[in-house]
């Protein structure tokens, strides 16, 4: 579309400003991706008003605190509150920029629910003004910044023409958010070549990373490829694991060995994926284009079969002992954070609990409670490592955070061990 001159000649800043002082943020979605990028933005001096639904998220952040745990994110909070640079709230307030980072899961049978991008986007229409800039970070399906991009102008068509509408996704690690949202590429779809080149500037005000500026639609289908060629990937090892499982091979020392190959790296297997982007994302292609994503779809399948096999082993393991106790160890998506997100963990602890085979037992240093899923009914307790040592007949290696592959492997002894993760090497009893 052809940009007439917008009034707001806040985006000077974009064009030849050094200083962007006087630059307002608004961030929708205050969790895993939207609090470190708001304080990131809100470390280089920019106001940023944050905006989650949850009351005592932003009473926790306006105090200096997080909600989350991230290496290095509580310390930048506590000093852009102190600054007066981060602020968070339950309402969004008229900004020049509006970033939206909210949760983009799927329905039934994969479907993906937009109804957390929507509800954001009707949230900021009525503060919207001429010159803004708008850029969905949620990973989402491709289309979906043309949908936002319709909301906004079925509701203000006196904006079409008069705004700015970009979709640039994150790409970070957990554990190394902060470092990977400031020195990563990013890939920035405009909806148009000069909504793209705005959301560059403004990009490089704090991200040190190269920024390449293509579609929405590219930047969209980027995103999901990314996690989609991860998961094949996974999928791939998982499949090996269970096939040297059948044959009584080592699948580690395997991998090990095949990985010595100068052009082959093979990804360790595990107990499933988990997160808000690989376990998620290929989903969202295969629902745009189901009768060509076999081979994404088929991966899907492998990862999401892993956490039932793991289950068929400690059902196993337990039809041999008078009420046992099983304890599982991590119920984070991956090692050292404290995201539950589709974990396939807690698929495989509520199976077990269900299942009634015996006493279950969860380990999960990063968290202080139980989440509701598995609180309900009190059959499942949270314990530390020592008593899950002490009490557990048959020990479940589901995450490999650092306390657990610390652990001393004479407490092993004796019991019956189901390593998901090859740190504790062995799914035998150790004599």
């Amino acid at each position: 579309m052809e940009m007439e001159n917008p009034a707001n000649a806040s985006f000077a800043f974009l064009e030849e400003r050094t200083m962007h002082e006087s630059l307002s943020v608004v961030m929708l979605g205050l969790g895993y991706i939207g609090l470190p990028t708001a304080a990131l933005i809100a470390s280089k001096g920019i106001s940023v008003h944050g905006v989650d639904v949850n009351a005592d998220v932003v009473r926790t952040i306006n105090e200096g605190k997080v909600h989350i745990v991230e290496p290095d994110l509580e310390g930048l909070v506590t000093y852009t509150v102190a600054k007066g640079f981060l602020k968070a709230n339950t309402q969004p307030v008229p900004a020049d920029v509006f970033l939206i980072a909210v949760p983009t899961p799927f329905r039934e049978e994969h479907q993906p629910d937009l109804s957390y991008v929507e509800s954001a986007t009707n949230m900021i229409i009525p503060h919207l003004r001429e010159g803004n800039l708008v850029i969905l970070e949620s990973t989402s399906p491709v289309g979906t910044t043309e949908r936002i991009a319709g909301l906004i102008f079925a509701a203000r068509p006196e904006l079409r023409d008069r705004i700015y509408i970009a979709y640039c996704p994150e790409r970070v690690l957990p554990g190394k958010i902060l470092f990977e949202l400031e020195r990563n590429d990013r890939a920035i779809g405009g909806l148009d070549a000069r909504s793209g080149e705005k959301a560059r500037a403004f990009y490089a005000l704090f991200v040190k990373g190269q920024l390449h500026v293509t579609t929405a639609r590219t930047a969209e289908m980027c995103k999901l490829t990314e996690n989609a060629f991860r998961d094949v990937n996974i999928a791939f090892a998982n499949e090996i694991s269970l096939i040297c499982e059948r044959l009584g091979i080592d699948v580690w020392e395997l991998i090990r060995l095949a990985n010595l190959h100068p052009r082959v790296n093979i990804l360790q297997p595990g107990p499933g994926v988990g997160g808000h982007c690989i376990a998620v994302d290929p989903w969202f292609i295969v629902s745009s284009a189901p009768d060509r994503a076999h081979l994404i779809k088929c991966a899907r399948e492998v990862n999401d079969s892993k956490p039932h096999h793991i289950v068929e082993q400690v059902l196993r393991a337990a039809s041999g002992l008078t009420s046992p106790v099983i304890a599982c160890f991590g119920l984070a998506f991956k090692a050292n954070i404290d995201d539950l997100r589709e974990s396939p963990a807690i698929t495989i602890v509520k199976e077990l609990v269900a299942s009634r085979a015996g006493r279950v037992l969860a380990v999960e240093p990063n968290i202080d409670v139980l989440p509701d899923e598995l609180a309900v009914g009190g059959a499942l307790q949270l314990v530390d490592i020592k008593t899950a040592l002490r009490e557990a007949d048959i020990l479940v290696l589901l995450v490999d955070h650092r306390e657990f592959t610390n652990v001393d492997p004479l407490s092993l002894k004796g019991k019956i061990i189901i390593d998901s993760r090859g740190s504790w090497t062995s799914t035998r009893p150790i004599s």
